[in-house]
């Protein structure tokens, strides 16, 4: 079931179409759908808002429904168990601990004749995360998305995450939102929660960063209403590519693919090795598994429709193949990774040896698991503290230092046809 492929053009054009497989015939009408949604929200604000959580998730609510309760979140925490309060717990100490060391930090430089140059860093007032909901429960999630900007320094930190039967919300969630310390929840999801976020309504206030994963429909609401807010990224279904070479074990590769495909049917897992043995091994290791998982249909088509076995002729050519990929989750399970990570160049998080199982990272490493899919690691970063926040810049000049420079902008000032930018500077020196 889990192909293998031997030959590298074949094996190139295959990555490619993995990496675009978000996109089809369908997406015009989704962008289309979505536009309806969040301009509606944003003319008629909780009107439309409720009308929506009706239609999408089946929950009928009232305005004063949408928030929840402080009872509702202490009730929450109680419920948990106390294995899981320690696992909340040590996920985010964990993850405080590492984006601390990750908050930039303000400066200025003094050059010649008193000029002062400088960044001088602030956080956003009010960041919105979306944590996915309904069925689904990501406890880590919440704390991946609000511990960064806690660390930040936001002072309003608002979530939204879809309702499930009878209004409720996963007691997991409320509580992990808690423990991390966001400020107000409300239940509702879905494009239309981005469109509340962006411009705000009567109830959910208007935010200026937006980050969180979501289905589709969420991500083109975050993509049409960037500009308007901040975004974290535009989060396409999750992925991992694992480098490995004889030295890995096939049960540990096929658990790590199958642990990646089960998020969902669009979920890509890949192994790129050296070794023919290995590849077999791990295809035979999932055929075997398969039909015992408690997911086997959604995994299944992730297995038959975005996932691959490719044999390559040694690891630097597998090294090639993965940054043309530009994976969300890459795994090294190689018996020296960090002879390879040098020529890593594209990756979102890099996983390194047989003990490093991409979960690690999912739940309480301290990186940040929300990280670029799609490519996008070809140009973006996971998300951190940087993202709720700001610089802008900072610059004194005196006046020796204007005079000396004052005729160069001049000169560039008229240029470009902008004569009181020369004069705004010539009337101070003359």
């Amino acid at each position: 079931m889990l192909r293998i492929i031997t030959n590298l053009p074949d094996a190139e054009a295959e990555l490619r179409r993995i990496a675009n497989r978000l996109f089809d015939d369908q997406m015009s009408n989704r962008e289309a759908t979505v536009s309806e949604i969040v301009q509606r929200v944003r003319r008629q604000g909780d009107k439309a808002l409720l009308e929506y959580t009706a239609q999408f998730d089946g929950v009928e609510l009232t305005p004063s429904q949408l928030r929840v309760t402080g009872a509702e979140i202490d009730a929450a925490y109680q419920q948990l168990s106390p294995d899981l309060a320690r696992a909340l717990h040590l996920a985010h100490d964990r993850i405080v601990k590492f984006h601390q060391q990750r908050v930039p930090q303000s400066w200025v430089t003094f050059e010649a004749k008193n000029v002062v140059l400088g960044k001088k860093y602030t956080p956003v007032d009010r960041a919105g995360i979306y944590i996915p909901g309904g069925k689904a429960t990501y406890p880590s999630t919440v704390l991946m998305n609000a511990v960064p900007a806690v660390v930040a320094g936001v002072k309003e930190i608002i979530m939204v995450t879809p309702p499930g039967k009878n209004n409720t919300i996963s007691p997991t969630i409320l509580a992990a939102a808690q423990i991390a310390g966001v400020h107000q929840i409300y239940r509702v999801g879905g494009a239309q929660a981005i469109a509340a976020l962006a411009y705000g309504t009567e109830t959910i206030p208007k935010v200026d960063v937006i980050t969180g994963p979501g289905n589709i429909y969420v991500t083109l609401a975050k993509k049409q209403v960037y500009g308007i807010v901040g975004i974290d990224s535009l989060a396409g279904p999750s992925e991992v590519l694992i480098i490995a070479d004889d030295s890995a074990n096939p049960l540990f590769v096929c658990a790590d693919l199958l642990a990646q495909a089960e998020h969902d049917t669009m979920a890509a897992a890949i192994l790129l090795t050296n070794s023919h043995r290995l590849a077999q091994q791990v295809a035979e290791e999932v055929a075997r598994q398969l039909p015992y998982h408690p997911r086997q249909e959604l995994l299944e088509k992730s297995i038959v429709n975005n996932s691959v076995a490719i044999v390559t002729d040694n690891l630097a050519t597998a090294v090639q193949l993965s940054n043309l990929f530009a994976p969300e989750h890459l795994e090294l399970a190689v018996a020296e990774p960090w002879e390879l990570v040098q020529s890593i160049r594209h990756a979102g998080a890099i996983f390194m040896g047989h003990y490093t199982p991409e979960a690690v990272g999912d739940y309480l490493a301290g990186p940040n698991h929300t990280l670029p899919t799609s490519g996008a690691a070809r140009y973006a970063s996971p998300l951190g503290v940087e993202t709720f926040m700001k610089h802008s810049s900072l610059i004194e000049f005196s006046e020796e230092a204007l005079r000396e420079v004052g005729e160069a902008i001049a000169v560039l000032a008229e240029v470009e046809g902008l004569t009181s930018h020369r004069d705004s500077v010539q009337w101070r020196l003359h």
